[in-house]
């Protein structure tokens, strides 16, 4: 296992395979990198009366805020919860299971880098 570990350090993706079935290791972190560059979180804020409204433009999360960092805040908040749903019982259900990339990218990122990705948009 040590093996396996170093290499996925190194960069590489280690296959393994059990019957017909393929499983990677790989490091964490380059996954995350992936993730960030390859899934938009498409923010969208907006001001209704004295709130702060964000929205992912593709997504169904809407949160909000007396600013917009609590906006946020609440957005991470809600992308956690839903991660959580997402493990236990949404993932195989037809309009969740393609947000796999969604639910990796928020498990495997601190807060800081979610919102690092929102202001980014992904790139």
């Amino acid at each position: 296992m040590k093996e396996v570990l170093d290499r996925a350090d190194r960069g590489q993706i280690v296959t393994i395979a059990r019957g017909h079935e393929k499983s990677a290791v790989l490091s964490a972190e380059k996954l995350r990198e992936l993730l960030t560059q390859t899934v938009r979180p498409q923010i969208q804020v907006a001001h209704e009366d004295d709130r702060i409204i964000v929205f992912m433009e593709s997504r169904p999360f809407v949160s909000e805020g007396l600013t917009v960092d609590d906006a946020l805040d609440d957005l991470i908040e809600s992308l956690r919860e839903y991660a959580e749903d997402w493990v236990e019982h949404l993932s195989g259900a037809p309009n969740h299971a393609g947000n796999w990339a969604l639910v990796e990218l928020v498990t495997l990122s601190s807060d800081q880098q979610l919102r690092d990705w929102f202001e980014r948009d992904g790139e």
